[in-house]
């Protein structure tokens, strides 16, 4: 079956920097588009950057400039480099695949910034 597993969570210092890595196995189709979501406790799980079949991207305002969202098709890996983190920045990350009507998602992987 469809497996999407994250990778690299951990604490950081604010400023500081991680990647997230989602590896995705037991797949033989393509996805319309993957992407990271995270979800702080107390809150709803929102969009963080996504990356579509054609390479596409787009991310949430508040992420823009300090996230980059990349894959490597071979590897069927997506990865969300996160720089200049912030105390807010503090979530529990998940990897998303989609493919209408279905959504795939991974368990998760938690980031804490430290102040």
């Amino acid at each position: 079956q469809v497996q999407l597993v994250e990778s690299g969570g951990g604490t950081v210092q604010a400023g500081g920097s991680l990647r997230l890595s989602c590896t995705v196995s037991g797949i033989i189709f393509s996805f319309n588009a993957m992407g990271w979501y995270r979800q702080a406790p107390g809150k709803q799980r929102e969009l963080v950057a996504r990356i579509t079949r054609g390479g596409d991207t787009n991310y949430a305002d508040s992420e823009e400039g300090r996230f980059t969202i990349s894959r490597d098709t071979a590897k069927n890996t997506v990865y969300l480099q996160m720089n200049s983190l912030k105390p807010e920045d503090t979530a529990v990350y998940y990897c998303n695949g989609n493919r209408p009507p279905i959504d795939y998602w991974g368990k998760g992987t938690l980031v804490t910034v430290s102040s």
